[in-house]
C-alpha cells in the first residue's frame, strides 16, 4: 500500500493532524524553518542587482533535513502543510527545495493549507492540494532580504560609532522611534490648568432623587479652555471648563442664590452593535487589557490552542482557527454553528434575522478567517478541565467574542437633561447638563463585555443614574463641587497600545507584532516598567543616529508603504525585484553618506559647564560601555597621579532607578510557542530560561538567554563563608564564562581562585603540582596539573589516588559509562591501541626484533550505578552540533 508523507512545523500540530489522516499517512515536523540566509555572509547578490538570496540549511537542522529526506524517499506522495501564511509558504518552499531535487521527486510534492485543524478542514485540504504559491514565497523572501540588507550593512556602523554588539532592524527601529518620540513628547509636555464644576441636585421636595450635573456654559455660550494645537495646527479646547480659580470663584459666588430649573428632558434609544470576531491585533489588545497577557504570551497560548489540545476521549483537538490574520471574515458553517448555540442556550430573541457579516480594512489576507473557535459547541466550561489556566482564559475570550458577534445589538435608553441656574446677583443664566443611560436589552453584552478605554481622561456621563424628571420643573441645590485639574501628557505605550499604533500606521503585520516587541526589549533599546515602555539611553542614541542618517529608510510612512508593496507582491501585482531595486537605491545613497558623516559617539568628548568634585577642572561628557558619563578633563592615561574622577550622566535619561524599574527584570517571561511561564534553569554555561514543557509530549523546546540585567543579578557574587588563604578577605561564588567558580572578593588586587583539588594526589608527570578539576570551552570537565603551563598533564577522566593492583601504576581513573561507574587503570588496552595506531613496516625491516612495548593492564572494577541521563533541567537544552541559532554561548 502506498504511503504518504505529511510535513508540518511543530510536533503538537503533527500529533493532531495524524489523528485525522490515518495509518496511510506519516506526519513529521520540521520544527520551524529549515533554511535561511547564511550567518557569516550577507547572502544577497548585490553586484548585478538581482538580489537573489543564497539559502543554506539552517545550522542545527542538518539532522532534521536528513530524517525528512529519508522519509520522503520512501513515500509515494509528499504533502507540505505548514501554516497558511507567507512564512508557512516559505517553509513549504524550502522543504520542496530539499526534498524535490529530481524531476520525479518534484512531481510527488504538493502543498496543503487549512485555517483550522479539524477533521473536516484537514481532509478537505488534502482534496484540494496545490502547488507552492510563489507569490507568497516571494513576499516573505523579500521581507527577509530587506531585513538582511538593513541589519547586515548598518549594524557594523553602530559597532564602530556607538558600541560593539548593537544591531539595527528595519521595522524594529521604527517601533523604537515611536517610543522615543512619545517619551520626548512627555518630556516637553506643558500641563494646562482647568476647573470643572458639578452641581448635586434633586427635584423639589424629593430629596431621594439626587443626581449630579456638569456646568457647560453661560447664557447659551459654552465654556471652554484653550489647550494648544493638534499635529495639524488646529486649535484644541477642553470643553465644559474654566481656566483658573478666579473664574470659578466668580461662578460659584453667582450660583449661591440662583434658582434651578429643568429646561428640557430628551430621551432616545441607542443601539450598541456587537464587535467583529478577533483579528490578531485586536486579540492581542483585548488579552492585554482583560487578561494581563503580553503579546508573546497571547500568541504562544493561541498557538497551542490552534495546534491541538488533548480533550479527553476526543484526543488532540484544534480548538481555534489560525491566529495570525487581518480578516474578520467567518465561514457560513461557523456562523450557523454559533446561531444554533445561541438559539438553544439563550433564545431566539438574541438571534438576528440574518447572520452578521463583517468586512476588514483590506483584502490582502482575506483568504483567512477571523480567530474563532473551530466548534461553538466546545464551550469554555465543557473543555475547562482539559486546559491550563492561561489556555482557558484565552479560549473563553475568543469563544465569547465570536458567539457575541452573531448576536443582536444591546439596547439602551439615553436621557439628557438640560438645567438652568438663574442668578439674581449677575443676571446671567448658568447652563448645566446631565446624561444617563439605562440598559433596556443586553443583547450581545450577555456574552461579551466590551473593554473600556483606560487612557481616556474624559468622564463618561452616560453611566450616571437619573431620577425620573418627567414633569419636574424646579430643582433644589444640595452642594457645588469645584475641582482643579491639569491636563495629562499622552501615556507611554504598553504592548496593547503599541500594537494598536503599529496597526493604525500600517507598520508590520499580524505575524510580526510579537517579534517586534520582543526584539526591541532583547536588544535593550527599551525597557518595560509597570507594563509601560521606556526607551533606554542606548535606545535613544541609536534611534537618533539612524533617523538622522537614514531619514528615508526609517520613515514611518515609507515603512508602511513597503508593507503595502509586500501585499502587492503576494497578490502578484508587483515583482519582488522591483521593490528591492527601489529600496536599495535609496538605502545605498544614505549608507554612503552615513559612513562618512555619522557622529562618532564612542569617541565623543563634549565640553560641559560641570566642574570636577575633586580638582575643580571642567568635566567632559564621554561615552562608555554603559552609556554616557562625566569624566575629569585633567585625566591623563600616561600620568598615574592625574585626576580619575567620573560620575554618571542622568540628564535627558529616563528614570530607570524607581522601585518599579528595579523589579522590571523580575517580571515573568512567557514561552513564545505555548505561552507558559518560563522557568530558570542551570546549564553548562550558566543560567537560562526554559519552557517547563521542554521534555513534555509533545515537547516545547523553547529557551532564552538571560538579558544583561538578569545576568548581572544572577552573576552577583555570593559569599561562601570562607576566607581567602592569600589575603584573608572573604571568598565569593561567581558566575564565569564557563560556569561557577570561587575566588577572592578582593579581586583585582588579589587574584586567588579556589580550585577543586583532588586530595592526597600529586601530578604523576611532574610530581610537584596538584591535580585540579577544570572546564573546557565546550563545557566538558577535565583534570589537569596546577603547574600548567610548565606541566601539561591532563586527563579526561577523574584521577583517583590508588595504586593499580595489577601493574602498580600510581593512580587509577574513575570512568562513568552507561553500564555504571568503574575504576580502571590508565594502562588498560593502552598497548593494543598504540600498536594498532603504529605504522606497519614493509620489506626486510619488518623482520627486525621488536622492542619492548608499553605496559598493558586489564584492571577494571565496577564501583557504582550510572547517573540518570542529562535533561534540559540539569544540563540545559540539547543543541546539535553547529546550531549557533539556539546554542547558549558563554557570557
Amino acid at each position: 500500500m502506498s504511503k504518504s508523507l505529511v510535513i508540518v512545523e511543530s510536533p503538537a500540530k503533527a500529533k493532531t493532524i495524524g489523528k485525522y489522516l490515518g495509518k496511510d499517512f506519516e506526519v513529521l515536523a520540521s520544527v520551524g524553518h529549515i533554511m535561511d540566509l547564511p550567518k557569516n555572509d550577507i547572502g544577497v547578490e548585490l553586484k548585478k542587482r538581482t538580489f537573489e538570496p543564497t539559502l543554506v540549511v539552517s545550522p542545527g537542522k542538518e539532522k532534521v533535513v536528513s530524517q525528512l529526506k529519508k522519509a520522503a524517499s520512501k513515500a509515494d506522495h509528499i504533502f507540505l502543510a505548514p501554516d497558511p501564511d507567507r512564512e508557512g509558504e516559505a517553509i513549504a518552499y524550502h522543504l520542496a527545495l530539499q526534498l524535490g531535487v529530481s524531476a520525479k521527486e518534484k512531481q510527488k510534492i504538493q502543498r496543503v493549507t487549512f485555517n483550522e485543524i479539524t477533521k473536516k478542514a484537514v481532509q478537505d485540504a488534502f482534496q484540494h492540494a496545490r502547488e507552492v504559491d510563489q507569490n507568497l514565497v516571494d513576499a516573505q523572501q523579500t521581507r527577509r532580504v530587506l531585513d538582511r540588507l538593513v541589519g547586515y550593512q548598518i549594524s557594523p556602523l553602530l559597532w564602530d560609532k556607538v558600541r560593539r554588539g548593537l544591531s539595527a532592524g528595519r521595522v524594529q527601529t521604527v517601533a523604537v522611534r515611536l517610543i522615543v518620540e512619545r517619551e520626548r513628547e512627555i518630556g516637553n509636555f506643558k500641563p494646562v490648568e482647568y476647573w470643572t464644576l458639578d452641581a448635586f441636585l434633586h427635584p423639589e421636595k424629593q430629596a431621594d432623587g439626587k443626581f449630579k450635573a456638569r456646568f457647560v456654559g453661560i447664557d447659551g455660550e459654552p465654556v471652554r479652555v484653550a489647550n494648544g494645537t493638534d499635529k495639524e495646527g488646529k486649535d484644541q479646547f477642553i470643553a465644559s471648563a474654566l481656566p483658573d480659580k478666579k473664574s470659578m470663584d466668580e461662578v460659584v459666588s453667582a450660583l449661591q442664590d440662583a434658582k434651578w430649573s429643568v429646561v428640557s428632558v430628551e430621551s432616545r434609544q441607542q443601539q450598541r452593535r456587537p464587535l467583529a470576531p478577533f483579528i490578531t491585533s485586536q486579540l492581542q489588545r483585548d488579552a492585554a487589557s482583560k487578561l494581563g497577557f503580553n503579546v508573546r504570551r497571547t500568541m504562544g497560548v493561541a498557538q497551542r490552542l490552534y495546534e491541538g489540545v488533548e480533550i479527553g476521549s476526543e484526543g488532540p483537538v484544534g480548538l481555534i482557527t489560525y491566529m495570525r490574520t487581518d480578516s474578520p471574515r467567518v465561514s457560513p458553517e461557523a456562523k450557523e454553528s454559533a446561531r444554533e448555540w445561541i438559539t438553544k442556550n439563550l433564545g431566539s430573541h438574541y438571534l438576528p434575522a440574518t447572520p452578521n457579516s463583517y468586512k476588514g480594512k483590506k483584502d490582502a489576507q482575506d483568504a483567512h478567517e477571523a480567530i474563532r473557535p473551530t466548534d461553538a459547541s466546545h464551550t469554555p466550561d465543557s473543555v475547562a478541565k482539559y486546559l491550563t489556566d492561561e489556555q482557558l482564559k484565552l479560549y473563553r475570550l475568543i469563544w465569547q467574542r465570536f458567539v457575541a458577534s452573531q448576536m443582536t445589538p444591546a439596547q439602551f435608553d439615553i436621557t439628557t437633561a438640560r438645567i438652568a441656574a438663574a442668578s439674581a446677583k449677575t443676571g446671567k443664566t448658568y447652563d448645566f447638563r446631565v446624561s444617563g443611560s439605562v440598559l433596556r436589552f443586553d443583547g450581545f453584552l450577555k456574552v461579551y463585555e466590551v473593554a473600556e478605554d483606560k487612557n481616556s481622561d474624559e468622564e463618561d456621563e452616560s453611566k450616571n443614574k437619573l431620577p425620573n424628571l418627567d414633569g419636574v420643573s424646579r430643582l433644589e441645590l444640595e452642594k457645588l463641587a469645584a475641582e482643579d485639574h491639569f491636563t495629562s501628557p499622552p501615556p507611554r505605550y504598553n504592548e496593547a497600545s503599541l500594537v494598536k499604533v503599529l496597526e493604525e500606521r500600517g507598520i508590520g503585520r499580524p505575524s510580526t507584532y510579537a517579534s517586534i516587541i520582543t526584539t526591541i526589549q532583547d536588544r535593550e533599546y527599551v525597557t518595560k516598567i509597570s507594563s509601560r515602555f521606556y526607551p533606554t539611553e542606548i535606545g535613544m542614541v541609536v534611534c537618533d543616529l539612524l533617523v538622522k542618517n537614514f531619514p528615508y529608510i526609517f520613515d514611518t510612512q515609507y515603512t508602511a508603504r513597503l508593507e503595502e508593496e509586500l501585499d502587492d507582491i503576494e497578490e502578484g501585482k508587483e515583482k519582488w525585484t522591483d521593490l528591492l531595486k527601489g529600496f536599495y537605491g535609496y538605502f545605498e545613497k544614505e549608507l554612503k553618506v552615513a559612513e562618512k558623516h555619522m557622529e562618532d559617539i564612542k569617541r565623543m568628548e563634549e565640553k560641559t559647564d560641570e566642574k570636577c568634585d575633586l580638582c575643580g577642572s571642567p568635566l567632559l561628557l564621554k561615552w562608555g560601555k554603559f552609556g554616557s558619563f562625566y569624566a575629569c578633563s585633567a585625566y591623563n592615561k600616561k600620568d598615574p597621579t592625574s585626576c580619575t574622577f567620573t560620575k554618571e550622566n542622568t540628564a535627558n535619561k529616563p528614570d530607570l532607578n524607581t522601585p518599579e524599574a528595579e523589579n522590571a527584570a523580575e517580571q515573568e517571561e512567557y514561552c513564545e510557542n505555548c505561552g507558559k511561564v518560563m522557568v530558570l534553569r542551570r546549564g553548562p554555561f550558566g543560567m537560562f530560561m526554559a519552557c517547563p514543557d521542554y521534555n513534555a509530549d509533545p515537547p516545547c523546546r523553547t529557551f532564552r538567554k538571560l538579558s544583561s540585567k538578569q545576568q548581572q543579578k544572577q552573576s552577583a557574587p555570593q559569599p561562601t563563608g570562607e576566607a581567602c588563604p592569600q589575603c584573608g578577605k572573604p571568598l565569593v561564588l561567581r558566575q564565569g564564562a564557563y560556569g561557577e567558580f570561587v575566588s577572592c572578593s578582593g579581586y583585582p588586587k588579589c587574584k586567588y581562585v579556589k580550585q577543586n583539588i583532588i586530595e592526597g594526589m600529586k601530578c604523576p608527570k611532574c610530581g610537584t603540582g596538584d591535580i585540579a578539576e577544570r572546564k573546557a570551552k565546550r563545557g566538558n570537565l577535565f583534570w589537569g596539573c596546577t603547574n600548567y603551563p610548565k606541566c601539561d598533564f591532563t586527563s579526561n577522566y577523574k584521577p583517583v589516588a590508588e595504586k593499580c593492583p595489577e601493574c602498580n601504576n600510581p593512580y587509577l581513573l574513575e570512568k562513568t559509562l552507561k553500564s555504571g561507574i568503574y575504576l580502571e587503570c590508565p594502562n588498560k588496552k593502552k598497548g593494543a591501541e598504540e600498536e594498532a595506531a603504529a605504522p606497519k613496516k614493509k620489506g626486510k625491516k619488518a623482520a627486525e626484533p621488536e622492542q619492548q612495548g608499553p605496559v598493558v593492564c586489564t584492571f577494571s572494577k565496577r564501583i557504582g550505578d550510572a547517573p540518570p541521563p542529562p535533561t534540559a533541567e540539569t544540563h540545559g537544552p540539547v543543541v546539535e552540533k553547529g546550531d549557533k541559532k539556539h546554542e547558549l554561548q558563554p557570557a
